[in-house]
């Protein structure tokens, strides 16, 4: 899988980080736990196995840096009672219209990538069980807001970076 991805400021990406520590200290699944290089707190606009970096409209980030504003835990249902965690983003215009911009180069994405089905969201934890979601609600608290300022492709069958913007 390939994906475009829009990547936060430091303090907030310290913010999530801080997030999946605390899940790991209370014994649950969390982000923390994965230790490669490219795992950084991430809003993904577009997956797809066709994607390519060479076809993304570097124009689409103008106007980065976004304001990011978190919304609601939710969660995502992940096969046999399993589900991710993610902490939403409330949509805005400008966020909208940049997932608009990657989209129409996009090259057979995803469904949760297409319009109207779109969820923007920072992942906290996979693969927890129902029980698990209710206790990390009782767990985290609520982030500031932060900014969007950068785009990076991310290519999981080379396991590769590649920074779109700045």
């Amino acid at each position: 899988m390939r994906s475009i991805e829009l990547t936060l400021d430091p303090t907030t990406d310290a913010a999530v980080r801080a997030e999946w520590s605390l899940l790991a200290e209370h014994g649950l699944p969390s982000l923390a736990s994965h230790a490669a290089a490219s795992n950084a707190p991430h809003v993904t606009l577009a997956a797809g196995t066709r994607l390519d970096a060479g076809d993304v409209p570097r124009v689409a980030f103008a106007k980065l840096p976004l304001p990011l504003r978190f919304s609601a835990l939710s969660t995502f249902p992940a096969g046999r009672g399993r589900f991710v965690l993610v902490r939403s983003l409330v949509v805005t215009a400008e966020l909208l219209a940049l997932h608009a911009a990657i989209l129409e180069t996009a090259d057979d994405p995803v469904p949760t990538s297409s319009p109207g089905a779109w969820t923007p969201h920072v992942t906290l934890a996979r693969r927890m069980t129902a029980q698990q979601v209710g206790l990390a609600h009782g767990v985290l608290g609520f982030p500031a807001d932060g900014t969007l300022t950068a785009a990076r492709f991310w290519d999981g069958e080379t396991k590769t970076i590649t920074p779109l913007a700045p």
